[in-house]
C-alpha cells in the first residue's frame, strides 16, 4: 500500500491491514520521498547546509509514518513491512510493484476537488503503469 500519512493513505492503510488480516496476505507500506522542489536551490545558495538538513527531515519524518504505520497495523494483529522509496513518485511505486512481484497495490483517493486534479494525476499514471490490480479507497 502506498502511505503518505495524509488521511486518505490512513484509510487506505486500514483497508489494507483489513485484507492482509482476512487473507492471511504479506503487508508491505511504501512512502515516496520525492525530490526537493526547484526553489530550494536559491536558498541553499545562502545556505549550502539547507538541502542536506530538508532531505535529513524528510526521512526522519517518513521515519515516524512508518512506526505508526506498524504500531496500527500491530494492534490488529498484522506485521507491517515498510520501505522509503526515492525519486518519482510514479515511476519509484511502479518499480517497487514491478522488483517485489506485488499482487495488488491498495491506494487511497483524495475526496477534495481543490487538489483533485494534482493528485489524480498521480493516482491515474500509477494506475496505468502498475503490474498489479489496484485498489482505491475513499
Amino acid at each position: 500500500m502506498a502511505y503518505s500519512g495524509s488521511p486518505e493513505a490512513a484509510r487506505a492503510l486500514a483497508q489494507a491491514i483489513h485484507l492482509a488480516k482476512a487473507l492471511g496476505a504479506e503487508l508491505c507500506a511504501i512512502t515516496v520521498q520525492q525530490d526537493l522542489p526547484p526553489y530550494t536551490a536559491y536558498a541553499a545558495a545562502a545556505d549550502s547546509s539547507l538541502s542536506r538538513a530538508l532531505i535529513e527531515d524528510q526521512k526522519a519524518h517518513c521515519v515516524r509514518l512508518h512506526s505508526e504505520a506498524r504500531d496500527t497495523a500491530l494492534r490488529e494483529g498484522v506485521k507491517l513491512e515498510t520501505h522509503l522509496l526515492e525519486g518519482n513518485a510514479v515511476d519509484a511505486i511502479v518499480r517497487f510493484l514491478l522488483d517485489n512481484k506485488t499482487d495488488l497495490l491498495v491506494i487511497g483517493l483524495h475526496r477534495h476537488v481543490s487538489h483533485i486534479s494534482r493528485l489524480w494525476s498521480t493516482v491515474y499514471e500509477v494506475t496505468l503503469d502498475a503490474p498489479c490490480s489496484v485498489l482505491g479507497v475513499h
